[in-house]
C-alpha cells in the first residue's frame, strides 16, 4: 500500500500548492470587497475536485509514466543513437504537450471567445507539433554543445518579427500557448531529457546545458500559433473579436456543466483517454520496438495509467467548477470598486503567492543551486522569480485596463530579454529561460486566464479575443528579466568581493 501513502502525500502537497490562492482571495473577498461571490459552494466543490485531480494525476505519473520515461531516456542515452535520441526527443515533446491539461483549458476558452474560429484541435496539434520538433532540436543542441543563448536570440527576434504582422487577435494567445506548453506533464519530462543526457555526456555542463529544452518549447510554438492566427483571421471580420458579454457567458455557463448521467460521464472519460493515449504510446512504442525490453512492474505502471486518465479528468472539471468561476468573479467586483489600486495589488498577490509554492519552480531551484556549486541559491532563485511574475502579471492588467497595444508590451519584453541574454553571465542564461517556462502552473494558467477574461468583459471597449489573452506571456517574460538581472548583481557583487566569476 506505498502508492497509497505516497498519495496521501501528494494530495496534501497539491492542497498546499492551491492554499495561496485561497488565502488571497478570502483576504479580498472578505476584507477589501466584504462580500460573497455567488455560487460561493460550487467553487468550494470545484477547488476540492482540483486538489483531488491534481493529486491523483501525479501519482499517476510517478507511478506509471515517469518511471519509464527516464528509463527510456538512459537507455537511449547510453546506446549514443542520434537519430534515435531526436526521434524519441519529438514523439516525448509531442505526447507530452497534447495531453498537457492547461493547454486544453486555453485551446477550450479560445474557441468560446472566438465563437469557433480557433479550432481548439488545431490549437493543440500545431503546439504539440512544435514542441516536439524543438525539443528534437534541443537534444541536437545538447549532444553538439551549441550555446543556448544564440538559439534563444535568434528565436526571439524571430518570434518578434512574426508579432509585427500578426493578427491582433492571436498575440495574447499565441504567447499564452506559449507559455502553457510547459507544465504540469511537460515540464519534469523534458527536463529529465536535457539533465540526464547533459549527465551523461562527457565535457557537458548540467547548469549551462542540461537546461534550456523547457524554454525552447515555449518560444516555438509563438511562432507557430500567430502564423495559424494570420490564416484564421486573414480578411476575416470582426465579430469573433468584439463577442459580447452576454455571449461569453451564456456559453461559458454551458460548458461548467458537469456530466449528470453515465453516458455522458464515459464520453467525457473517453475523450481524457483520447488526450492522454498519445504518451502511453509513444512510451510503449519505444519500450517494446526500439529498446526491446519488457516493461518493469506492468500492473503498477497500467494503473498510473488509469489515475492519470481519472486525475485529468477531475482536474478538468474543477477547473470549470472552481478557478474559472473565481478569476471572472474577482475580476467583475474588483473592476467595480472605486479604488483601482486593489486590483493591481491583487494581480501582483496572486501572482506572487501561487509562484512560490509551485513544485515544479522548487525542483529546478534545487538542481540548479546544486548545479551551479553554489553560484546562485535555490531560495533566492524562487523569489526572485515570484517578483517576476508578480510584476509580470500587474503589467498585464494594466495593459487590459489602459487598452494598449499588447504588440508594444510583447515587443518591449523581449526586446529586454534578448539584450540581457547578451551581457548576462553565460551560466544562467539556460535556466533564466526554463524557469519563464515553469511558473505556469496547473492552477496559475486558468485563474490568470480567467482574470484576463473576466477584465476584458468588464471593460468597456476592450475586446475579449485581444485584450484577455496575454496574461500568461506576461508572467513568462518577467521572470526571465528578473532572474537575468539577479545574475547580473551577484556577479557584480562577487567582483567587488574578490570572488571568483
Amino acid at each position: 500500500m506505498n502508492w497509497y501513502r505516497d498519495f496521501l502525500r501528494t494530495l496534501l502537497h497539491s492542497g498546499r500548492n492551491l492554499l495561496p490562492i485561497v488565502l488571497v482571495v478570502s483576504v479580498f473577498q472578505g476584507i477589501v470587497l466584504q462580500q460573497v461571490p455567488d455560487g460561493m459552494g460550487s467553487m468550494i466543490i470545484g477547488l476540492t475536485i482540483v486538489v483531488f485531480g491534481v493529486a491523483l494525476f501525479l501519482q499517476g505519473l510517478e507511478m506509471g509514466i515517469f518511471p519509464i520515461g527516464k528509463s527510456l531516456s538512459n537507455e537511449f542515452a547510453a546506446k549514443g543513437s542520434l537519430p534515435w535520441l531526436m526521434v524519441f526527443g519529438f514523439c516525448l515533446g509531442f505526447a507530452a504537450v497534447i495531453a498537457e491539461p492547461a493547454l486544453i483549458a486555453v485551446a477550450e476558452q479560445a474557441e468560446t471567445i472566438s465563437e469557433g474560429k480557433i479550432d481548439p484541435w488545431t490549437l493543440r496539434l500545431l503546439v504539440a507539433t512544435s514542441v516536439g520538433a524543438v525539443v528534437a532540436v534541443g537534444v541536437l543542441r545538447v549532444i553538439l554543445g551549441f550555446p543556448l543563448h544564440w538559439l534563444m536570440i535568434g528565436g526571439y527576434l524571430a518570434v518578434v518579427s512574426v508579432t509585427f504582422f500578426a493578427p491582433p487577435e492571436i498575440v495574447g494567445l499565441a504567447y499564452d500557448s506559449g507559455g502553457v506548453t510547459t507544465n504540469i506533464v511537460t515540464v519534469p519530462l523534458i527536463a529529465a531529457l536535457g539533465l540526464g543526457l547533459a549527465a551523461s555526456i562527457r565535457g557537458r555542463n548540467p547548469l549551462s546545458d542540461g537546461f534550456g529544452l523547457v524554454a525552447l518549447a515555449v518560444m516555438v510554438p509563438m511562432i507557430t500559433v500567430q502564423l495559424y492566427g494570420a490564416l484564421v483571421f486573414g480578411g476575416a471580420d470582426e465579430s469573433a473579436a468584439s463577442i459580447s458579454p452576454e455571449t461569453l457567458s451564456i456559453k461559458t455557463a454551458a460548458s461548467k456543466v458537469v456530466p449528470s448521467d453515465a453516458g455522458s460521464l464515459l464520453q467525457d472519460l473517453g475523450s481524457m483517454v483520447r488526450d492522454v493515449l498519445p504518451i502511453i504510446l509513444v512510451i510503449v512504442f519505444f519500450q517494446f520496438a526500439v529498446i526491446r525490453k519488457r516493461l518493469p512492474r506492468p500492473i503498477t505502471v497500467a494503473f498510473g495509467f488509469f489515475l492519470v486518465i481519472i486525475g485529468l479528468y477531475a482536474f478538468v472539471v474543477g477547473l470549470k467548477l472552481g478557478l474559472f468561476p473565481i478569476g471572472r468573479s474577482m475580476a467583475e467586483q474588483l473592476i467595480g470598486h472605486p479604488n483601482m489600486v486593489w486590483l493591481y495589488l491583487f494581480a501582483f498577490s496572486i501572482g506572487f503567492a501561487t509562484t512560490m509554492a509551485e513544485p515544479a519552480l522548487i525542483a529546478i531551484g534545487a538542481q540548479a543551486e546544486q548545479a551551479a556549486g553554489g553560484r546562485i541559491s535555490g531560495s533566492s532563485i524562487r523569489l526572485v522569480v515570484a517578483m517576476g511574475v508578480a510584476i509580470g502579471i500587474t503589467i498585464g492588467v494594466h495593459r487590459i485596463i489602459s487598452g494598449d497595444s499588447i504588440h508594444l508590451y510583447i515587443i518591449g519584453g523581449y526586446t529586454i530579454v534578448i539584450a540581457l541574454t547578451t551581457i548576462c553571465p553565460r551560466y544562467i542564461v539556460a535556466l533564466a529561460y526554463d524557469l519563464g517556462g515553469v511558473t505556469t502552473s496547473e492552477v496559475t494558467v486558468p485563474l490568470i486566464t480567467a482574470l484576463g477574461i473576466g477584465l476584458a468583459t468588464q471593460i468597456d471597449g476592450r475586446s475579449v479575443l485581444i485584450d484577455g489573452f496575454g496574461l500568461i506571456a506576461f508572467a513568462s517574460i518577467f521572470p526571465i528579466v528578473s532572474v537575468m538581472c539577479y545574475a547580473i548583481i551577484v556577479e557584480f557583487m562577487n567582483r567587488k568581493r574578490g570572488m571568483p566569476a
